[in-house]
């Protein structure tokens, strides 16, 4: 009988992976198996003609045009990223340690994305997916992450406690913090009070976090948003006495001296007999400035754009037809903005948009039978294109005072600065020099007596500024002594302070920090015993809010992360997942979370 021949197996060919393939077909040697450096796909047989159909079959249409130093660049991108990909895995040990470890980092991920808890089965699967191409003998630890919703629920929770827990031990060593606090509904109709605490410590380290959620089912007077507060407050074990501001939106609710919650916050304070307590209650910068701005109506403009807007963005036809016609026309934009009142940089963008089409807008409407005089009218032109631009200017004060860990004095000095803007633009405007309306420049000449009414309507924008920011002039003394200690007339300050004062303005090497440094990390360098005076006045202006920013931020979160289609969330994990999104210097301490459910594990199987 013929013998029968023996089966030849791959591994006796003793197939080499040859470098020149890398640049010849993207591919790479991982754990001795050839991988697609393009989609990740493993090769089975290392063999150039396998390697070669590969590359031509599903790469070669686009990567044929990388040539020389170029494709070689290419190659070493991708196997850079090719390398990042798998040191994630790489790092991950075969351990239920490891397995908790990731399943809390994804729940921060899942809680931070805003996406419901339910997403956890879908990151699962692509982790499993990801494992099988990566790193096939690590699968068994992503088959052990837990990542139901329940599971992230529970993670989430655990995550907020312990941001919680660390914001409580980092409130015990304050010397002085301020409260920012403002309302709204949530998709459930539940009123929500968003509490946000700034507090300073004895080295002047600033902390700016998310206090609390206060859900009110019933009425939202200022007595109950005074004793959800105060709970609150009570809560973390903060001191009343050592409250300096509270930060509101001056809702009648929150600012009335008799029944809103700075009046019976300024009751509780002088209940307690504490000697030195000075509080401020701050009406929100921003929306000062919103009110502001809201002055300046030009109601006859906004109408003809608004409506004309409404017109053409409202009806899917009109829509369509203009953007059509947009792009014929070869217009530098292909679409129309809606005015959304609510939002402070609405108005401004809206306006932008309408100058630059608004030749396009009045060629569409008389197409359409719905023709619109005004567009033409070269007075109405000039008050859109003035509305546009101080709209501008007042949006670009907005933004600069948007933001959180603001210091107030800076904010403050933003305002001053747009005053004095006012003050320079109606003198030009006066003469007829339009240097800074670029929009009302661009149209050529401009009636005299349309400037005297634009020098007019800035008049009344400046008087509502200096009506609206009164109560910060009260504060200037404090704000100038923090903000120019060296510049600061020795008798314009309190006496307690007036030696402490003259001994720095004395010191060069100091005078010369303060120069290096600036505001405030100067403070950082002075000595506790030698200017505790000016430390302590200090610590009261660090802490202050300017504004409700961060509320307002808070308030978006919270809306996208308790929508319709999700309002059946329940209060406690709508604050715990809204707590992880707005922490900002304190992150949950995930090795203690992880050795602390390894020791309940560990006491089941000891039971």
């Amino acid at each position: 009988m013929s013998s029968v021949s023996k089966k030849r197996k791959l591994a006796d060919e003793k197939r080499v992976f040859q470098v020149r393939w890398e640049d010849l077909y993207f591919v790479t040697e991982v754990s001795d198996k050839i991988h697609c450096l393009v989609c990740q796909q493993t090769i089975a047989v290392p063999k150039e003609f396998n390697v070669r159909r590969h590359y031509e079959t599903m790469h070669r249409v686009k990567y044929d045009a990388y040539t020389g130093k170029v494709r070689q660049d290419k190659v070493i991108q991708l196997k850079s990223a090719l390398c990042k990909q798998r040191s994630f895995f790489t790092k991950i040990n075969q351990s239920n340690k490891d397995s908790v470890r990731v399943s809390f980092v994804l729940s921060e991920m899942i809680a931070k994305s805003s996406r419901p808890f339910t997403e956890g089965s879908f990151i699962k699967e692509c982790l499993l997916t990801a494992s099988d191409i990566l790193c096939p003998n690590q699968k068994k630890l992503f088959e052990g992450i837990s990542l139901s919703a329940n599971t992230v629920a529970s993670r989430i929770t655990d995550l907020a406690a312990n941001v919680e827990m660390q914001l409580t031990e980092t409130a015990m060593d304050f010397e002085a913090f301020s409260i920012a606090l403002d309302e709204s509904t949530d998709a459930s109709d539940i009123a929500q009070c968003a509490v946000f605490i700034r507090g300073v410590d004895r080295n002047l380290n600033v902390t700016e976090e998310f206090l609390e959620l206060l859900p009110l089912k019933g009425t939202t007077t200022g007595r109950d948003l005074f004793q959800a507060l105060e709970k609150c407050i009570e809560k973390y074990n903060l001191p009343w006495d050592k409250l300096v501001s509270l930060a509101t939106d001056g809702a009648p609710s929150m600012c009335s001296q008799n029944v809103g919650v700075v009046g019976l916050v300024k009751n509780k304070l002088n209940s307690l007999e504490t000697a030195g307590i000075n509080f401020t209650s701050i009406h929100c910068i921003l929306h000062q400035e919103a009110l502001c701005s809201k002055s300046l109506q030009m109601k006859e403009v906004m109408d003809v754009v608004v409506k004309t807007v409404n017109y053409i963005r409202s009806r899917g036809l009109n829509h369509r037809q203009f953007t059509s016609f947009l792009a014929d026309m070869e217009s530098e934009y292909g679409e129309l903005i809606y005015h959304t009142e609510v939002r402070w940089l609405s108005r401004g963008k809206v306006l932008r948009r309408f100058f630059a089409l608004r030749h396009e807008i009045a060629s569409f409407m008389t197409m359409k039978n719905k023709a619109v005089p005004l567009l033409t009218d070269s007075t109405f032109q000039c008050n859109l294109a003035f509305l546009t631009d101080i709209t501008d200017h007042l949006n670009t004060l907005n933004i600069k005072l948007q933001g959180k860990q603001q210091i107030i004095t800076q904010m403050y000095d933003s305002v001053k600065s747009f005053r004095v803007k006012l003050r320079l633009w109606m003198k030009q405007l006066g003469e007829g020099n339009l240097a800074h309306f670029s929009t009302l420049n661009s149209l050529g000449n401009v009636e005299t007596k349309c400037l005297k009414e634009y020098a007019d309507l800035m008049s009344e924008l400046l008087q509502q500024f200096d009506v609206r920011f009164a109560d910060f002039k009260l504060l200037e003394p404090q704000f100038q002594l923090f903000s120019t200690p060296f510049a600061v007339e020795i008798d314009a300050i309190a006496e307690e302070l007036q030696m402490e004062l003259v001994e720095l303005q004395c010191d060069t090497i100091l005078k010369q920090k303060y120069a290096e440094v600036g505001i405030p990390e100067f403070y950082t360098f002075l000595s506790r015993e030698r200017f505790p005076r000016l430390l302590s006045a200090t610590a009261r202006i660090l802490p202050m809010f300017g504004s409700t920013f961060a509320c307002e931020q808070f308030f978006s979160s919270m809306k996208v992360n308790k929508s319709v289609l999700r309002s059946q969330l329940t209060n406690e994990h709508l604050q715990a997942t809204l707590r992880l999104v707005s922490s900002h210097k304190i992150k949950p301490n995930i090795d203690a979370l992880v050795d602390a459910k390894r020791c309940q594990v560990s006491s089941q199987y000891r039971k």
